[in-house]
């Protein structure tokens, strides 16, 4: 029989992106092939580029404010974004906790829509 899973968070193996300055990641499940949930700490200004998912994803700003295609995103925001759906830029207004669920694939960052 399968046994739960427990993460401890604040002493978890966090992970620098480096295509991304700014951000760090915290892997804490595949809930299906390819798919992922993650903790995301974003550093004030740090921006990702526009991009598309091939599956859905959802995201909850755990804390700080994040806006995302123009719109403003405190604390205590979940939006959802289906598949195939160009999202972002997405801009951290000030130092900011998401987490985020994605269904599948990760997809294409356009490097060049960064800003």
């Amino acid at each position: 029989m399968p046994e739960q899973a427990f993460i401890q968070t604040h002493s978890g193996q966090w992970l620098t992106l480096e295509q991304f300055p700014g951000v760090q990641i915290l892997p804490l499940a595949e809930p299906v092939p390819e798919g992922s949930i993650h903790l995301l700490k974003l550093k004030a200004g740090t921006t990702i580029p526009l991009h598309t998912h091939p599956c859905d994803e959802y995201v909850y700003v755990l804390s700080g404010v994040v806006e995302t295609g123009g719109v403003t995103c405190p604390a205590e925001t979940f939006w959802i974004t289906p598949a195939h759906t160009q999202q972002g830029v997405h801009r951290a207004v000030t130092d900011a906790e998401i987490i985020t669920i994605r269904l599948g694939k990760m997809g294409i960052f356009d490097s060049a829509a960064e800003g």
